[in-house]
C-alpha cells in the first residue's frame, strides 16, 4: 500500500508515461532541496514497479504535465527533441500587473538562477504568452493603489532555460504570483489572502509531442483554485467574440 493518493496517469505508451504532477512535490531529488525526500521519480517508480527516466524538470511548486521516459532507448529519443526544441509546452500563469495583449520575450539567461548573473554564461531564451483576462481586485497590496492589478496569462516558453518563465516575468516587470524567488512578498501575500490559496500561480497545462501518427498533446486540467481566473477569461472571450 502506498502511504499517499497515487500520481494521476495522464498518458502511457511503450515508451513515455505522463503524470498531472502536484505542486509541492520535487520531480527528482536535489541538493537545493536535500532535506526532501519524496519525489515524483521515486514515487512513480514504485507506482509503476519499474525504472523511470524523466524527460524534462517542473519547479517543484508547479503543477501540471510531467513526463518521464520508460527505457534508456525512449531516454535518449525524447531527451534530444527536448533539446532540440521540437516538444510544445504550454502553461497557465498568473501575473502582477497587466501586460500587453500578447508579447515575445527574447532575453538571455544566466545558466544557474542561484547565482549572481555577472560573469555567468548566457544563454539564449525566449518566451512567448497570451493574455486571457485582467484582474482589478480590491485590496492595496503596497499601500500605493486602492485595488491591486493581475492577468491570467497562457505562456509558451521555446527554450527551456532553468525558471525561464519565472524570471522572463520578472524581467519584463511582471513576476508570477506566489513566486517566493523571483516575485514580490507584498502581492504573494495580498493574493493568497484574497484568493485563499497561497502556491506559486504557475501550472504545466500540455505537452505537444510529434508522433508517427501525428501530433500527441497531452494535457493536465489546472485545480480546482484556477476556476474563477479561467471563468473569468472564458467570459472575456465569449464577449469578445459577441461584439
Amino acid at each position: 500500500m502506498h502511504e499517499h493518493a497515487p500520481l494521476t496517469v495522464l498518458y502511457l505508451d511503450r515508451s513515455l508515461i505522463a503524470i498531472d504532477k502536484p505542486a509541492g512535490l520535487l520531480v527528482h531529488p536535489s541538493g537545493l532541496d536535500a532535506h526532501e525526500s519524496r519525489t515524483a521519480l521515486d514515487l512513480l517508480q514504485a507506482q509503476q514497479g519499474e525504472r523511470l527516466w524523466p524527460l524534462h524538470r517542473l519547479d517543484k511548486a508547479t503543477s501540471g504535465v510531467l513526463l518521464m521516459a520508460r527505457s534508456a532507448q525512449a531516454a535518449a529519443h525524447w531527451g534530444a527533441a527536448f533539446a532540440a526544441g521540437s516538444v510544445r509546452k504550454h502553461y497557465l500563469a498568473l501575473v502582477r500587473g497587466w501586460p500587453d495583449a500578447s508579447g515575445t520575450v527574447a532575453h538571455p539567461l544566466a545558466r544557474d538562477p542561484e547565482r549572481p548573473s555577472a560573469g555567468q554564461e548566457h544563454r539564449a531564451a525566449l518566451t512567448h504568452y497570451e493574455c486571457l483576462a485582467c484582474f482589478d481586485w480590491p485590496f492595496s497590496a503596497d499601500g500605493r493603489h486602492p485595488s491591486s492589478r493581475y492577468a491570467l496569462v497562457r505562456i509558451e516558453p521555446h527554450t527551456g532555460r532553468r525558471h525561464q518563465i519565472r524570471r522572463h516575468f520578472k524581467h519584463i516587470a511582471h513576476p508570477l504570483v506566489g513566486d517566493t524567488t523571483h516575485g514580490k512578498g507584498a502581492h504573494n501575500r495580498a493574493v493568497a489572502a484574497w484568493l485563499g490559496v497561497q502556491r506559486l500561480w504557475l501550472h504545466a497545462e500540455s505537452v505537444e509531442l510529434a508522433m508517427a501518427g501525428g501530433p500527441l498533446r497531452i494535457r493536465a486540467a489546472a485545480g480546482p483554485e484556477w476556476a474563477p481566473l479561467l471563468a473569468q477569461a472564458q467570459g472575456a472571450g465569449s464577449a469578445a467574440q459577441s461584439r
